[in-house]
């Protein structure tokens, strides 16, 4: 028996483009001091990335394609990383061995690195109600007149899809140079880190405040005003907005804000035309203000959440959803007097006849740090078989 374990160091979370580097380990763990201890042959392993692609038959309408082999002989040995997996394989890289002919005697194990750029022409990794977009790293292993044994690593890919032009030249550097190396050194390491370049590029993006003002209203007139200083956030980041009550013609008595996700398939593939859009919850503030001047309130990002993004079946977009309750009749709020010396408990009425209305304000959530997003993650980016 040989334990073959693949690890990656840094986390199951990269950003299209990135560099991905994997251990992988092999093992014969058996002892040299027993009796029953001899050594261990493989062939050949070989390793790729492919991504898996499914889609709901209720709401996507693919196009039919000729039936596909799936069955591999135990004799082959060719790598089909997407072998009894659900769906198709609608990305994958060029294969890359690790070794031929690995002979392990007992208690001995070898490692070897497996680095690959993370496709940047994909989709980001998506669990939504319509489609699912699963990254996977597959290394095959076979012994001799063997079946072909593979092990699967799922991680995440984030994506930056519909990221604003910088306010700003390219050739302009975006982090601070550092004085303490020579001019040529900085030049080389710029261009040697994309990933930070990337990064640095987010952080300016969604770090750009600009005061948005709305004036929120019903048929009956004014409400209040609503005040965000941006409508671009990163995973994670926390959305803050106000709310001013005081220039209000209608009395306001309770709001929520919701943040939800819209999963829209395209014309061209939805199974029903005009089917409706999925809306997801991600999080809710709900607040009673009446008599109240002012409020805010914050909700996070999760760090688990998909991106917005675009392909050619389905499109991820965000938005805050309002929803507010008024009042059709003022409603006077309890005067207390100066030289009152009792205490007095005010009673809000009973039955207030009340309106409802809602609405839709869109925002844009990009990536973060894949590093933090791996903290939350639900892969370990560890996995392990026996051949």
């Amino acid at each position: 028996m040989i334990e073959v374990v693949a690890s990656m160091a840094r986390g199951p979370v990269f950003l299209a483009g990135e560099v991905m580097e994997c251990l992988i380990t092999f093992t014969n763990p058996m002892s040299h001091l027993s009796t029953s201890a001899s050594s261990e042959m493989l062939a050949w392993s070989s390793a790729q990335i492919h991504c898996q692609f499914h889609a709901s038959e209720s709401r996507v309408a693919l196009p039919a394609q000729g039936t596909k082999q799936d069955v591999q002989a135990e004799s082959d040995t060719v790598l089909i990383p997407s072998r009894g997996e659900r769906g198709q394989c609608m990305l994958d890289t060029p294969p890359k061995i690790l070794f031929c002919d690995l002979r392990l005697d007992p208690g001995e194990s070898k490692t070897y690195s497996y680095s690959e750029t993370v496709p940047s022409d994909g989709p980001p990794s998506f669990r939504g109600q319509s489609v699912k977009y699963v990254y996977k790293l597959t290394i095959g292993c076979q012994r001799v007149n063997s079946p072909i044994k593979l092990l699967r690593v799922p991680f995440r890919v984030l994506v930056l899809h519909s990221m604003p032009e910088p306010p700003f030249p390219q050739d302009e550097e975006v982090a601070p140079s550092n004085p303490f190396l020579e001019d040529e050194e900085e030049g080389e390491r710029r261009d040697s880190r994309p990933l930070e370049r990337a990064l640095d590029m987010l952080m300016i993006t969604t770090s750009r405040r600009c005061p948005h003002l709305f004036n929120i209203t019903n048929m009956r007139g004014k409400v209040a005003k609503f005040c965000i200083f941006k409508t671009v956030f990163r995973l994670g980041e926390d959305i803050i907005g106000t709310f001013n009550f005081s220039d209000g013609d209608i009395p306001c008595i309770q709001y929520s804000v919701s943040l939800q996700s819209e999963e829209e398939v395209q014309p061209g593939y939805q199974r029903h035309p005009g089917q409706s859009i999925s809306v997801t919850g991600h999080g809710r503030h709900l607040e009673s203000c009446l008599h109240t001047a002012s409020c805010h309130f914050s909700l996070p990002v999760p760090l688990n959440v998909t991106p917005g993004f675009s392909t050619d079946i389905v499109t991820l977009r965000w938005r805050l959803h309002f929803e507010f309750v008024t009042s059709r009749e003022p409603m006077e709020p309890p005067t207390v007097l100066q030289n009152q010396s009792e205490v007095i408990v005010w009673t809000g009425a009973e039955h207030v006849d009340v309106d409802t209305f809602s609405w839709d304000l869109p925002i844009k959530v990009l990536p973060t740090n894949p590093a933090l997003t791996s903290y939350v993650s639900q892969f370990t980016g560890t996995n392990s078989i026996n051949i």
